[in-house]
């Protein structure tokens, strides 16, 4: 119950904002206890330091109130510091740590000369007996180490591995040392010490979770009694167990992230913190154990697929798992025994995670029928152009039936393979403790989705490209109306029809596939094209993008301009045509329809959908889209089978109207004379029912 209650009943945490009188007249803003603010007023931009603060000051724990602030020149740069800082007298370094700390404030301007600047000058500092005396000089650097963590992981990479290796161990002496604080706090780093006591047997540290994703002095709790905490309550907690009565000083160093441990062998691609605990003991003979435990830092949308409990070896200069083993913990959470060689090291738990699969439930009937029946009218649309190719002409037939057997096709695929046959659904953890790859799990190709994905990629793609070149046919029909189509035209359309999307095709398999991680080309959910990054935004780096929706834009927009052309010229009217030659104008828009239909227009609909952020709309428009392209092919057998043949064979049509009811006929004379036996009159015949 102490746990709930050190959590919930505490002070306020804050120094409220305050404003120095002059000289120093500095602004600064509300701050946690024990951190730096910064001030508000701001180095002028004709200086190297432009926009950086001109400021800085501490927190105090004890007073809640602002400590006298520090100023720093701002023509000074790191790179001076770095080099004056070995020769400088106390009260010099004293400002040169001020200066660095206020230096390093915004870190997202640093680069990766800068933070090796200012990891050798740290160092230095840490490391020099006689400015480690001096706390305000420690807790400058502490708190310059802290905002180094807070720079960007790909800029760190480029850093001196060893001045940042010689820094950490540099702090785990401080953590050490007789004249450092019990407790001293920053953000991203936390110096935890236990002085020596008498007839220890177990040593617990734990940090417990809160609102703020920082470290704060009030979550740190360290004892010398072993107690079970809940999960759901800590961040992380290390355990260490004696083997006989222990009266030692102890140090601990929390690390908010890795950024100083740059592995070569563990390769971040997720945006997951992984914190490290650095434990040091000045001898190891009545060492026992080290347990510890860190809780998972995925979201909601990924679950932990395996984790390596390890160690920082600076022989290696990399992560280790020797001498510790994987074991979980009462509540499930991933948890750590270690028997390492030396006990002055850096321990982590490398994390692998798996993203939370939805896979796609069975297709529904009205998608399977819609296709089955497309399927159907576009082989009867296929028979029909062949058996009567002669009287239309080669070229339409060669592309209508092109355009029909890629969609037949597509449908097909579409309907037994686009589910993942598949599925990972549970995780075994291995039982070996091996350092990851990645913080991202993939598993490698199996079964037959890759192939499912890359047919459906090129049987839509040639559908498209045989759309396009059949509206650029009618283009040229238009164009050249007494010659009619160039006879280059088949032999281009043949090799541009299927030779485009197998070029595209092959580009976007040779560019991100690989067996170990398929899921560079295609999506794990179903056997399509992948679309999203690891945080489940639609990403133009995947092939989704440039594969297909890029490629099918373009063609649709031509497509687009194409019936535009095509309706303006048939709905013109010209004066010299008599009323009998004009064609109605249902059969103009029918015309511009059945065009729209053969191009895939249907298929803009998906495009509204990426930019449509109302549910409602979203919602109708997906039941448009779905029943338009599902029965794409149904609208085509009607529009270039059924109506060309009931077109050339009235008869039929005649046959299927219902018979007619017999009438009787009556004929009324209108006489313009009186007379009944003149010829000059009007007859009207009128037929009414019985």
């Amino acid at each position: 119950m102490d746990y709930f209650l050190l959590l919930m009943f505490v002070p306020a945490n804050f120094c409220p904002g305050q404003t120095f009188p002059t000289p120093n007249a500095f602004t600064f803003p509300k701050t946690v206890l024990g951190q730096f603010a910064s001030s508000v007023e701001q180095c002028p931009s004709n200086t190297p330091n432009a926009g950086i603060p001109q400021a800085s000051a501490l927190c105090n724990i004890i007073t809640r109130t602002f400590e006298p602030p520090n100023q720093v020149k701002c023509n000074l740069t790191l790179d001076s510091i770095n080099a004056d800082v070995p020769g400088a007298n106390l009260n010099d370094k004293k400002v040169l740590a001020s200066s660095t700390q206020i230096l390093t404030s915004i870190p997202e301007r640093l680069t990766s000369q800068n933070i090796t600047n200012a990891v050798k000058i740290t160092h230095f500092l840490l490391s020099n007996q006689q400015t480690t005396d001096q706390n305000d000089i420690v807790v400058s650097a502490v708190a310059t180490v802290s905002q180094l963590l807070s720079t960007r992981e790909e800029i760190f990479s480029s850093v001196s591995r060893s001045a940042v290796s010689l820094l950490t161990q540099t702090l785990q002496k401080i953590s050490l040392s007789e004249n450092s604080s019990p407790l001293l706090v920053q953000p991203n780093i936390a110096m935890q010490s236990l002085k020596g006591q008498t007839a220890i047997r177990h040593v617990q540290l734990t940090y417990f979770k809160g609102q703020s994703d920082n470290f704060l002095p009030d979550r740190i709790k360290l004892q010398t009694t072993q107690t079970e905490i809940f999960k759901d309550v800590i961040d992380l907690q290390m355990n260490i167990a004696f083997n006989q009565d222990f009266n030692k000083d102890i140090g601990f160093v929390l690390y908010d992230n890795d950024r100083f441990f740059q592995s070569n062998s563990f390769q971040p691609t997720l945006d997951t913190k992984r914190r490290v605990i650095s434990a040091s003991l000045p001898e190891i003979t009545e060492l026992d154990q080290i347990k510890f435990t860190f809780t998972e830092s995925a979201d909601s949308t990924m679950s932990l697929n395996d984790f390596a409990c390890v160690f920082w070896s600076y022989s290696k200069n990399d992560w280790s798992p020797d001498g510790c083993f994987k074991t979980t913990g009462p509540s499930g959470q991933a948890e750590c025994r270690c028997l390492p060689k030396t006990v002055k090291t850096n321990f982590a738990i490398l994390m692998s995670f798996n993203i939370n699969y939805q896979y796609s439930e069975a297709l529904s009937w009205i998608s399977i029928i819609g296709c089955a029946l497309s399927v159907v009218g576009l082989s009867v649309t296929s028979v029909y152009q062949i058996i009567t190719r002669k009287s239309r002409g080669t070229n339409p037939t060669l592309l209508v039936v092109n355009v029909c057997i890629s969609m037949m096709v597509f449908y097909l695929l579409f309907i037994f393979g686009i589910n993942n046959p598949v599925k990972h659904l549970t995780v075994a953890k291995s039982t070996q403790n091996i350092v990851p790859a990645s913080d991202y799990h993939t598993y490698p190709d199996q079964g037959p989705c890759t192939v499912f994905t890359a047919l459906l990629q090129f049987f839509l793609l040639a559908t498209f490209t045989w759309n396009t070149l059949y509206g650029f046919n009618v283009f040229l029909l238009f164009k050249n109306q007494v010659s009619g189509t160039p006879t280059w035209f088949p032999k281009v359309a043949l090799p541009v029809g299927w030779g485009l999307p197998a070029v595209i095709v092959g580009i976007s398999l040779g560019s991100t596939y690989s067996v170990k991680e398929p899921l560079g080309y295609r999506q794990e959910e179903f056997c399509w094209l992948a679309a999203l990054d690891h945080n489940l935004n639609f990403s133009m780096g995947k092939p989704m993008f440039w594969g297909l929706v890029l490629p099918l834009l373009l063609m649709l927009i031509s497509n687009a301009a194409i019936l535009l052309h095509f309706s303006h010229n048939i709905c013109k009217t010209n004066p010299n045509l008599g009323r009998s030659r004009k064609t109605p104008l249902k059969n103009k828009i029918l015309s511009s329809f059945s065009l729209a239909v053969m191009l895939g227009l249907s298929w803009s609909i998906g495009y509204i959908l990426l930019i449509v952020r109302d549910s409602y709309l979203q919602f109708l428009l997906t039941v448009v889209f779905c029943v338009l392209n599902t029965t794409q092919g149904v609208q085509i057998l009607i529009l270039f089978t059924l109506r060309p043949v009931l077109k050339a064979h009235p008869a039929i049509l005649a046959a299927l109207r219902p018979s007619a009811i017999s009438l009787h006929r009556r004929t009324f004379y209108l006489w313009k004379n009186k007379t009944p036996d003149s010829h000059e009159s009007y007859i009207s015949t009128v037929q009414s029912s019985v």
